[in-house]
């Protein structure tokens, strides 16, 4: 399901126009974006959790040339699928 897919499920569940529930989708994951670039944590109880973590920094080696390369401490998303929405999966 791409955006526009996602956008039209929206409006047809919701009894929006296809407009509206594109503002509200985007405000949704405006949000959520916001408050990840913020470190805070994200719940939706029932569908998942965002969360932001430290990946420290760590050697690698460049595959074309065999070489050791330094790879940089990065902050990466992560999400864990809440016990409902990881339940109706099986």
């Amino acid at each position: 399901m791409n955006k526009t897919e996602l956008i039209s499920a929206i409006a047809e569940g919701a009894g929006l126009s296809k407009a509206d529930a594109k503002k509200a989708l985007d405000v949704t994951l405006s949000t959520i974006a916001d408050a990840m670039k913020k470190g805070d944590k994200v719940a939706l109880v029932g569908f998942g959790t965002f969360a932001v973590t430290e990946r420290p920094a760590r050697e690698g080696i460049n595959p074309a040339t065999k070489a050791k390369i330094q790879i940089p401490a990065k902050k990466v998303m992560k999400f864990k699928a809440g016990s409902e929405l990881a339940d109706s999966l099986n």
